[in-house]
């Protein structure tokens, strides 16, 4: 029978093989993905980050238009 490991050692030797080097290969996976998380993590944090200091950039120059705005209606009113 060709199944049986003693008649096929390339297959014992395969099936040594990956018993040995899983533990490895499961631990490598493991630290390349907390890895590649982080790394998303950092840039995600990083674009939302600018993306919201833009925005609020945006929101800041509008509030203070419509402040000089309302103070320039103020002082209309005032000399009226």
């Amino acid at each position: 029978m060709a199944d049986d490991p003693k008649e096929n050692p390339l297959g014992e030797l395969r099936d040594l093989f990956r018993q040995v080097t899983r533990p490895v290969l499961d631990s490598f996976d493991h630290r390349l993905s907390d890895q590649v998380d982080k790394r998303v993590d950092e840039r995600l944090t990083q674009t939302l980050e600018t993306a919201l200091a833009d925005r609020l950039a945006v929101i800041e120059r509008a509030v203070a238009d419509l402040d000089r705005a309302v103070k320039a209606l103020a002082a209309k009113l005032d000399e009226d």
